[in-house]
């Protein structure tokens, strides 16, 4: 029997061998993966500006000057507001002001004159106008500029 059991171990020992040579190989390919993920990271991946899904700047096409309009403010203020719109090369010059001026007057209605008189609640309330008139216009104009904005 401890013959046998030799011969058994010779076996195993023989197989453990090859089986080692199939690691090594796995161990070595993964090696290599890891080392070309590396370079491609590194060296090869075309350099971003790091914002995800940053769209280009669109070519512009005509600017749209709707007549101004005034806007009830909070505490009895008005605000005289005239805009001008931003539209693309491929929108054609008869982009319509009436939904751009119905977003303003819902946008600006009810604010406060201290909000508004600020430069920073100025463009945020820019941004947000900016953003609605894009959506409503289906990003044929992608910006508002303010003409008139005058409050009392």
């Amino acid at each position: 029997m401890a013959a046998k059991t030799e011969a058994d171990g010779a076996k195993a020992e023989a197989e453990g061998t090859r089986g080692g040579g199939r690691k090594k190989l796995v161990v070595l390919v993964l090696v290599a993966v890891v080392a070309l993920a590396a370079v491609y990271m590194l060296v090869l991946k075309p350099k971003g500006d790091g914002k995800p899904g940053a769209a280009p700047k669109p070519n512009p096409g005509a600017v749209v000057k709707l007549d101004p309009i005034t806007v009830n403010l909070a505490a009895g203020h008005f605000l005289k507001l005239g805009l001008s719109l931003q539209a693309r090369s491929d929108a054609g010059e008869d982009v319509s002001g009436a939904k751009a001026l119905d977003a303003a007057i819902s946008l600006f209605t009810g604010r406060t004159v201290d909000e508004l008189a600020k430069r920073d609640g100025r463009e945020k309330a820019k941004a947000a106008l900016v953003k609605q008139i894009a959506g409503l216009y289906e990003n044929k104009v992608y910006d508002v500029y303010f003409t008139d904005f005058v409050m009392q």
